[in-house]
């Protein structure tokens, strides 16, 4: 079984970065694209109150639906979109592999 999976952060440019995510170390994508050096400020720890890890799912390989907190939260932001998720409710599996997001934060 792969530990690992990759995930791309769309740019600002248009550009797609690749991160390599761990699958078995408990982390959330928050956690990742924070330790990448993407402005995440998680403000809340990661606990879905308050959407400074918003991001928009560009391509979703297989992400499961979110939860009532996480759509409570979601429903607070000004830039929502169709695709928007809160990258702290977001666990690294290997279901995800291609995973496509753009960071939107909280602007």
């Amino acid at each position: 079984m792969e530990n690992t999976i990759h995930v791309f952060v769309e740019e600002e440019d248009g550009s797609k970065t690749p991160i390599e995510v761990p699958t078995d170390m408990g982390l959330n994508l928050m956690d990742v694209l924070k330790g990448s050096g993407y402005p995440i400020e998680a403000t809340c720890g990661g606990l879905a109150l308050c959407a400074t890890c918003h991001v928009e799912i560009l391509h979703d390989p297989g992400l499961r639906d979110p939860q009532d907190a996480e759509l409570d939260m979601l429903d607070t932001v000004p830039n929502l979109t169709a695709n928007s998720r809160l990258s702290c409710q977001i666990r690294p599996e290997n279901t995800l592999d291609g995973l496509v997001v753009r960071i939107l934060g909280d602007r």
